[in-house]
């Protein structure tokens, strides 16, 4: 490689990549699935966790986290210092 990449299909865009995103029968980028996969030297030897999902709404997705878990005072109630759930 030259260092130069695709301006649309680049593994920084594209990042993260899916174990089921890498083992398509289709690969239809400059780079290899090992690159993809394996961007650093080190996760070779620390093994590797593939994340579930790719990007959301890519740059949008990134910024704008939203949590869909409950508060935390449905479990703590911080004026009496006491534990809900029991």
């Amino acid at each position: 490689m030259d260092g130069k990449q695709d301006k649309q299909k680049n593994m920084l865009k594209l990042a993260p990549f899916t174990l089921q995103h890498l083992m398509q029968s289709e690969w239809d980028y400059k780079f290899t699935r090992k690159q993809a996969g394996y961007p650093a030297p080190w996760l070779n030897e620390l093994g590797k966790v593939f994340p579930y999902v790719g990007r959301i709404d890519n740059v949008y997705g990134d910024r704008n986290l939203v949590c869909s878990c409950p508060p935390v005072s449905d479990f703590f109630n911080y004026e009496e210092g006491v534990d809900n759930e029991k």
